[in-house]
């Protein structure tokens, strides 16, 4: 069973930053990985993806420049450092595992998924 955790969630003040980690499963080295999160009330969207060597990476225009995504590959984790955080960015964070190892911002194309860690903003 492929598992994915997720960590480094928390409260923080508009303009200060978090990391966010994922282990995406014993097996994942050769998969991409994606960042999705879902606000209250809205549709979960795409926020970043990495390819399964690091050397593609793609992001939702809401965080480019703010936002960067990288893997250690020797660790086997994925990352997402947010910077400049807005209120706008509070939402559930989940990291998933891609089927193929390009990465892609389609949700149907990331079949595994972790539970999420919470990321609040406030102003």
């Amino acid at each position: 069973q492929v598992q994915l955790t997720e960590s480094g969630g928390g409260s923080v003040q508009a303009g200060e930053s978090l990391r966010l980690s994922c282990a995406p499963g014993r097996t994942s080295t050769n998969n991409a990985v994606g960042w999705f999160r879902q606000a209250p009330g809205r549709e979960r969207e795409f926020v970043a993806a990495i390819s399964w060597n690091g050397g593609t990476t793609s992001y939702a225009d809401s965080v480019k420049g703010r936002f960067a995504i990288s893997r250690d590959r020797a660790k086997n984790m994925v990352y997402l450092q947010m910077n400049s955080l807005k209120p706008e960015d509070t939402a559930l964070y989940r990291c998933a595992r891609a089927r193929g190892a390009v990465s892609g911002s389609d949700q149907s194309y990331y079949p595994y998924w972790g539970q999420g860690t919470q990321v609040t903003v406030s102003s």
